[in-house]
C-alpha cells in the first residue's frame, strides 16, 4: 500500500514539475540532475547503438515511470516535426540506476504487431538517478513527414542499468493523433467538409424544386361564373315583332 500511494505521489508531483523548460528535475534527496543547454546528457551521437536490434530486456522491480506531453494534452504529433515528450523515473529500489536511452516505435491501431516506424532512440551519457530519487527525462522524436493523418499508437521505452544489468520499462502505450505540418486539418479533412458542403446545397435546391411543382400543383383553377346570360343586341332586333317577343311582352304585362 506504501508503494501504491508513493507512485500517485510521484506522478502528481511529475505533472506538477512538468513543463517545456525542465530537462531533468530535480531528485528527492536534493541531488541536483538538471543539465544545462550543451552539456552531453540527451545528445544522440552518431555511433550510437541500435537498440532495436539489442532486444527486449524485463522492467526492474521498483522502479515506476510516467509520461507526459507537455502543454499537448491532445497528443497531437506534426508529421516530420519534433514532438517532446517527458520521461518521468521514480527509483524504489536500493541501488542506483543509469538510465541508457529512450526509444519509442509507431504501430497502426488496428493490429500492434504491425510496424509503421522505428523513431530515433535518444541515447544519455549522464542519466544516473539515485536510489529513493526520481528524475525526469526528455525525449525529443519525429514522425516520417510522409505518414499519413490518422491515429497510431505509440510505445515508448526507456532503458536503464542497475549494477551494470539492463533492463527496461514501457513508459507510454496509447494512441497518438498524426497531424499534417501547417495545420490540425488535413487534405481529407477539407475535402470531407467541401462534400458535405457541396451535397448540403443539393438537397437545399432539390428541397426548393420540390416545393415549387407543390405550390403549383396545388393552384385553384379559374372561376366559372354562372349567371344569366345576355342577349346579344342584334339578335333582340331580329326578333322583334315575332310571336317569341310578343309572348315574353305578355308575360312580363301578367307579372306586373
Amino acid at each position: 500500500m506504501a508503494s501504491f500511494n508513493s507512485f500517485w505521489i510521484f506522478s502528481l508531483a511529475f505533472f506538477l514539475i512538468a513543463s517545456p523548460f525542465l530537462q531533468v528535475a530535480r531528485s528527492d534527496e536534493g541531488v541536483d540532475t538538471t543539465t544545462e543547454e550543451g552539456s552531453d546528457i540527451g545528445v544522440v551521437g552518431e555511433e550510437a547503438p541500435d537498440f532495436d536490434s539489442i532486444g527486449d530486456f524485463s522492467p526492474a522491480p521498483g522502479i515506476d515511470t510516467i509520461s507526459v506531453f507537455p502543454k499537448n494534452f491532445a497528443k497531437l504529433v506534426t508529421a516530420g516535426e519534433d514532438t517532446e515528450l517527458l520521461v518521468g523515473v521514480k527509483n524504489n529500489g536500493d541501488s542506483s540506476l543509469n538510465v541508457v536511452a529512450i526509444k519509442a516505435s509507431v504501430h497502426l491501431p488496428v493490429d500492434h504487431r504491425l510496424l509503421v516506424q522505428n523513431l530515433t532512440a535518444q541515447v544519455f551519457n549522464n542519466g544516473s538517478v539515485p536510489a529513493s530519487a526520481q528524475a525526469t527525462f526528455p525525449y525529443i522524436f519525429a514522425v516520417s513527414k510522409f505518414l499519413q493523418p490518422g491515429s497510431f499508437d505509440l510505445v515508448g521505452t526507456i532503458i536503464y542499468e542497475i549494477d551494470e544489468q539492463p533492463y527496461q520499462s514501457t513508459f507510454f502505450n496509447g494512441t497518438v493523433e498524426v497531424v499534417e505540418a501547417g495545420g490540425i486539418l488535413s487534405i481529407e479533412s477539407v475535402f470531407l467538409v467541401t462534400l458535405g458542403v457541396a451535397l448540403l446545397v443539393l438537397l437545399g435546391l432539390w428541397i426548393h424544386g420540390q416545393i415549387q411543382n407543390l405550390s403549383k400543383k396545388t393552384k385553384r383553377a379559374p372561376k366559372v361564373e354562372v349567371g344569366t346570360r345576355s342577349t346579344d343586341a342584334s339578335t333582340d332586333e331580329w326578333l322583334q315583332g315575332t310571336a317569341y317577343t310578343q309572348s315574353l311582352s305578355s308575360k312580363s304585362k301578367k307579372k306586373k
